[in-house]
């Protein structure tokens, strides 16, 4: 009788273990997607995860000026085109991409990065397929969790990062 009641006592315990394991525990940073379809249903996907700013000075500070970002947390951002793009007069070619950002306290810089699937922090600048201008401004309000979204302009949309109280934006179009 102990013996089974030890053999269940053990099964009951490593049962437990496993599950403890292979339950997906939550992110402090959870995953975010923006996607933008031109009008001929071709579309633009960036992948990213999304901090919180917690009472923390982001620009500045967490994210210090002038030294390169991975534009998010956890993993790399990516970006993934179906079409040829016209990023701020900067064309990239359709496929899978890294996108950084160099954050300073007047205009900000794209990277877009033709290495993928690394974690955020794993940079190579020798992979850089471009550094491409983006005008920063001031939100009218702060943004506590890190978003990346498209606005519809004209033919194309303006990239929008916001978080805190700036917003660093580059046009993107499909490529003629």
């Amino acid at each position: 009788m102990k013996r089974i009641f030890a053999i269940a006592l053990v099964l009951m315990f490593t049962t437990g273990m496993v599950l403890a394991q292979a339950a997906p525990k939550a992110r402090p940073s959870p995953a975010g997607t923006a996607e933008f379809a031109f009008a001929d249903g071709k579309k633009v996907t960036i992948a990213y995860s999304r901090p919180y700013a917690k009472g923390r000075k982001i620009y500045g500070g967490l994210v210090p000026f002038d030294k390169v970002w991975r534009t998010g947390a956890n993993e790399a951002t990516s970006l993934k085109t179906d079409v040829d793009l016209d990023i701020n007069g900067t064309k990239v070619p359709a496929g899978s991409y890294t996108i950084y950002t160099l954050p300073s306290s007047g205009a900000w810089k794209l990277i877009v990065n033709k290495q993928t699937g690394q974690w955020g922090t794993e940079y190579d600048e020798k992979q850089d397929l471009a550094r491409i201008d983006m005008k920063s401004s001031a939100l009218p309000a702060p943004i506590e969790q890190f978003t990346i979204g498209f606005a519809k302009s004209g033919a194309g949309a303006n990239l929008n990062l916001d978080w805190e109280k700036t917003r660093a934006s580059v046009m993107v179009k499909e490529a003629k």
